[in-house]
C-alpha cells in the first residue's frame, strides 16, 4: 500500500471493541444533543413551574386588591347612607331604632354601626356592643386620625384592639356638627371568600407541581442510568486498550464473511496510525504485511480447511515506514447474531524478541574478536568440561592447531594433545580461596612468567586467564630493596616517638601544675566571699546601732539636743547609714551568689503584680525627680520564678533607671512573650552608658564613672546581682545604651511550660522524701529516754 494509503487510518471508532453501536443519524443527533438536553429540560421545567406559580400569585393578589378597593368604597358609601338614614329620623328615637333604619342586607357579617357623641362615647351601636364599652377608643383603639379627620379621611384601615385590621370610615351628621357616624369593617370576614379560592388554587399548583417534578425526576434518572452505561462501556474499552497498550498488544476482530478487520486503540498505537475508519478492509491490512511473511490470503485459505487456532508470526509496515514484528495469537468465534465466524486473538510486538536475537548473534562475534584481541591467554569451559572458547594465546602456549581446539572437545582430549608449561610456585591465597578459583605462576621456556587465575562460573563452568607478569617479577626485587630501606626509616621514626612522649610527660606536668594554682584561685575566691559575707554581718550590727541612736536623738525623744544643727547632723547619720546598709546588704548578696548559698523557690507567678510591687518601692524617688512611670504588659502573662528574686532584679534595674535619669524623665517597663520565655523591658531616657562602657557592665562593683567624677552613688551591685539572679533562673540579662538618649534592659526569664511545672512538682517530691528521710533517720538515731535507775 503506498504512504498516502497507510497514513489514513485514523478516525474515532463508532463501537466498543468491533460491536456496533446504533448508527441512524437521528440517535446521532439525539447523543449530541442529549448533554445540553440533560440540564435544559429540567430547567425548562423549573421555569414553567416558577412563571406558573408567580402568575397564580400576581392574579390573587390582584383579586385582593380589588376586593380591597371595592369594599372600602362600599363603606364609605354605607356611611354616607346611614348618616342621611339617621338625618331622616327622629332625633330622640334615632339611636333607639338604628337597625330598623337600614335595610339587612346592607349589614353583612361582621360591620358594626355606630353614633358617636362630641365627647367620643358611644350612643348606640349595631349589632350592640358589650355593656362594659362606652367610648370609641375602646373599639378602633387610640390616637385615631380618622376621629380627627371624619368624612375627610374617607375608609381607612385600622388596627382594632384585638389586633385585627379593618376598615373604618366616619361621617358627620348634616346639619348637626357634632355627632357623628361610624361604620367598622373588618379585614378578616371581608376577604375569606378570597383566602378560600387563594387555598383552592394553591391545592391545583401544588399537585401540578408534584407531577411535573416526578416527570423531572424521571426523566433526570433515566437519562443518568443511560449516561453511566454509556461511561461504562467507554470505561471497559479504555481499560482494555489501556492494558493491551501497556502490554505491546493489539486485539484483532477479522469478520471473515464481510472481509473486514476490526483493530484496537492499542494495534494503531502499536503501528503508529490513527484511526480513520471503523472498520479495516482485507486489502487494506493485507498490504501492509512483508512480503517475505507470506500474506492474509494464505491464513484465509488455512481457515477455511477448518482451521481453528492460528499462531503466526509476520512484520507489519508501520507509519513511519518501518516494519514492526508481530506474532498473532486468534481463534475462531462464532457470531450468535448473524451466524458468522470471527477471528478473533491479539498480536503482540517481539520485534524487541527478534532485536535481541539479532544482537546475541553481533555481541557473541564481538565477544569473539575481544578475546582474540586481548594480551592474555583466555580459555572458557562449560559444566562438563569441554571447550567453549579459546584465543591464539592460549593456543600459542600449549602449542595447539586450531583442528585440536575445537569448541565442543573435552579438557583431557585436547590438554592431552597440547604442552603444559612448568609451575614453579602455587600462589598461598589459592588454598583460601576453596575449589572456585586457583591462582599460580608458570615459568615458560624463553624465561617469561605467567600468571595463571582459573575461576568457577556462576552455570558451573571455569574460566582461565594467563597474564604475562615478568615486569613484575622485575619491580618485586626493586620493592625488596625498598623494604631495607623503609625498616630503617621506621628505626628514626621510633627514635622521634621516644622524644615525643618524653614532651608529652612534660605538658601533663605543666597541666597539673595549672590545675593546682586553679584550685588555689578558686579557694581564694571562697574565701574573699565567705569573708565579705562575715564582715557585711559584723557591720550590720554596730550599723543598725547607729542608724537607731540617730533617729531618736532626729526625734527628740529623751529630750532636746540644743541646737537645730544638731538635728541637721542626725539626719545625715541615719541617711548615710542607710546608704552604707544598702550597699552592705548588696555586697551580701553578691557574696552569698558567688558562694553558691542561694537557693531559689520557683512558683508560678503573675508579671502583672510583681510589676505593680516592685513600681511601688520606687514610687517615691521617682516623684521626687518629677519621673514619668508607664507600664505596658500583655495580658496573662506568667513567669516561673522565685518571688523575692523576682522582686530583687525588678527593683534593682527600676532604682539604676530612677537614678541616672534627670527630672522630668520617664520611664517604662515592658512585657512580652517569646517562646516559651517572658521577655521584661526596663527602659529610661536618662543619661545613657558609653559604648566601651557595656561590656564590663554586670560583672561586681563595675561603675561606668569613675572615682573623680562620680555624680551619683552606689556601689556598682545591682547589675551584678540582677543578672546573676537572671541567669540562676535560667535566663539572661542584656543592656542597650545610647548616650544621652537612654537605656533599655532585656531580661529573659522562663514562663511556666507544662513540662516545667512537671519538673518543678518532680523535684519538689524528691526535696520532701530527701526530708522525710532525713528526719526519719534522725529520730532513729536519737537516743531513748534514760529510765530512773531503781534503788
Amino acid at each position: 500500500m503506498p504512504e498516502a494509503d497507510s497514513a489514513s487510518l485514523s478516525a474515532r471508532a463508532d463501537t466498543i471493541l468491533g460491536i456496533h453501536r446504533p448508527s441512524r443519524a437521528t440517535h446521532a443527533r439525539f447523543v449530541r444533543a442529549e448533554t445540553w438536553l440533560r440540564y435544559a429540560v429540567p430547567a425548562l421545567l423549573a421555569t414553567f413551574l416558577a412563571c406558573l406559580g408567580g402568575v397564580a400569585a400576581l392574579h390573587l393578589q390582584i383579586q385582593r386588591d380589588d376586593l380591597l378597593h371595592k369594599t372600602a368604597a362600599e363603606v364609605e358609601t354605607f356611611t354616607r347612607l346611614a348618616a342621611a338614614a339617621l338625618l331622616s329620623a327622629a332625633d330622640d328615637e334615632a339611636p333607639a331604632r338604628l337597625g330598623a333604619l337600614l335595610p339587612q342586607a346592607s349589614l353583612q357579617a361582621g360591620r358594626r354601626i355606630l353614633i358617636v357623641s362630641p365627647t367620643e362615647r358611644i350612643l348606640a351601636s349595631h349589632p350592640p356592643l358589650p355593656a362594659r364599652i362606652t367610648q370609641l377608643p375602646e373599639v378602633l383603639g387610640e390616637a385615631q386620625a380618622l376621629t380627627v379627620l371624619a368624612e375627610r379621611a374617607g375608609a381607612m384601615t385600622v388596627m382594632l384592639p384585638g389586633g385585627e385590621a379593618a376598615l373604618a370610615a366616619m361621617h358627620r351628621l348634616p346639619g348637626d356638627g357634632t355627632t357623628r357616624v361610624a361604620v367598622v369593617q373588618p379585614l378578616g370576614q371581608a376577604l375569606a371568600a378570597w383566602s378560600e379560592r387563594a387555598r383552592n388554587q394553591a391545592i391545583l399548583l401544588g399537585a401540578a407541581g408534584l407531577v411535573i417534578v416526578g416527570i423531572a425526576v424521571a426523566y433526570g434518572l433515566q437519562t443518568r442510568r443511560a449516561h453511566a452505561v454509556d461511561r461504562l462501556c467507554e470505561q471497559i474499552k479504555q481499560r482494555l486498550d489501556t492494558a493491551l497498550g501497556r502490554g505491546g498488544c493489539g486485539l484483532w476482530d477479522w469478520d471473515i464473511p464481510r472481509g473486514r478487520i476490526y483493530w484496537s486503540d492499542s494495534m494503531y498505537a502499536l503501528l503508529g496510525y490513527r484511526r480513520e475508519r471503523e472498520f479495516l478492509s482485507f486489502g487494506d491490512v493485507n498490504a501492509l504485511v512483508h512480503p517475505d511473511d507470506g500474506d492474509l490470503y494464505s491464513l484465509a485459505r488455512g481457515l477455511a480447511a477448518n482451521q481453528t487456532m492460528v499462531d503466526h508470526a509476520f512484520r507489519m509496515r508501520g507509519a513511519d515506514g518501518s516494519y514492526v514484528w508481530l506474532r498473532t495469537r486468534a481463534e475462531i468465534v462464532p457470531d450468535q447474531s448473524d451466524g458468522g465466524r470471527h477471528l478473533v486473538g491479539i498480536a503482540v510486538d517481539v520485534t524487541e524478541q527478534h532485536n535481541l536475537v539479532e544482537s546475541t548473534a553481533t555481541a557473541d562475534m564481538r565477544l569473539r574478536d575481544a578475546v582474540e584481541a586481548i594480551s592474555e591467554a583466555f580459555v572458557l569451559w562449560d559444566t562438563s568440561n569441554r571447550l567453549v572458547l579459546c584465543n591464539s594465546k592460549f593456543r600459542h602456549l600449549h602449542a595447539l592447531s586450531p583442528e585440536d581446539a575445537q569448541p565442543g572437545r573435552r579438557y583431557g582430549e585436547i590438554m592431552g594433545r597440547g604442552v603444559l608449561p612448568r609451575v614453579r610456585r602455587e600462589l598461598p591465597d589459592a588454598e583460601h580461596a576453596g575449589a572456585t578459583s586457583r591462582t599460580f605462576e608458570a615459568e615458560l621456556a624463553d624465561g617469561r612468567w605467567l600468571q595463571i587465575s582459573e575461576r568457577r562460573t556462576k552455570d558451573g563452568g571455569y574460566v582461565s586467564v594467563g597474564t604475562d607478569i615478568t615486569n613484575l617479577k622485575r619491580h618485586q626485587e626493586q620493592l625488596v630493596a625498598s623494604e631495607r630501606e623503609l625498616i630503617e626509616t621506621v628505626k628514626d621514626l621510633k627514635r622521634s616517638r621516644r622524644t615525643l612522649e618524653l614532651q608529652t610527660q612534660q605538658l601533663a606536668d605543666l597541666a597539673e601544675r595549672y590545675l593546682d594554682q586553679k584550685a588555689s584561685a578558686e579557694s581564694a575566691n571562697q574565701a574573699k566571699s565567705e569573708f565579705l559575707a562575715n564582715m557585711s554581718h559584723e557591720l550590720r550590727t554596730p550599723l543598725n546601732a547607729i542608724i537607731g541612736f540617730a533617729e531618736l536623738m532626729e526625734t527628740e525623744v529623751y529630750g532636746a539636743l540644743g541646737s537645730p544643727r544638731y538635728g541637721e547632723y542626725c539626719r545625715d547619720i541615719r541617711s548615710s547609714g542607710n546608704y552604707l546598709l544598702s550597699v552592705i546588704d548588696d555586697i551580701l548578696n553578691m557574696s552569698r551568689i558567688e558562694a553558691h548559698r542561694v537557693s531559689l523557690v520557683r512558683r508560678d507567678l503573675n508579671v502583672d503584680a510583681a510589676v505593680k510591687s516592685a513600681i511601688k518601692l520606687v514610687a517615691e524617688p521617682a516623684r521626687s525627680k518629677s519621673l514619668a512611670i508607664s507600664v505596658d504588659l500583655s495580658p496573662g502573662l506568667r513567669l516561673l520564678a522565685d518571688e523575692r528574686a523576682l522582686q530583687q532584679i525588678l527593683v534593682n534595674l527600676l532604682q539604676n533607671a530612677v537614678k541616672f535619669t534627670p527630672s522630668e524623665g520617664r520611664l517604662m517597663v515592658r512585657a512580652r512573650p517569646s517562646g516559651d520565655h517572658v521577655n521584661l523591658y526596663i527602659e529610661d531616657s536618662g543619661i545613657g552608658i558609653p559604648k566601651a562602657a557595656l561590656p564590663k557592665l554586670g560583672a561586681p562593683f563595675a561603675q561606668v564613672e569613675t572615682n573623680l567624677t562620680r555624680s551619683h552613688n552606689g556601689s556598682g551591685l545591682g547589675l551584678a546581682i540582677a543578672r546573676s539572679m537572671a541567669e540562676l533562673h535560667g535566663g539572661s540579662l542584656r543592656i542597650r545604651s545610647e548616650e544621652g538618649l537612654g537605656t533599655i534592659v532585656l531580661v529573659r526569664l522562663p514562663a511556666p511550660t507544662p513540662e516545667r511545672l512537671r519538673a518543678l512538682a518532680a523535684e519538689e517530691a524528691s526535696q520532701q522524701t530527701v526530708a522525710a528521710l532525713r528526719e526519719a533517720s534522725g529520730a532513729s538515731l536519737r537516743p531513748s529516754p534514760v529510765q530512773p535507775a531503781v534503788v
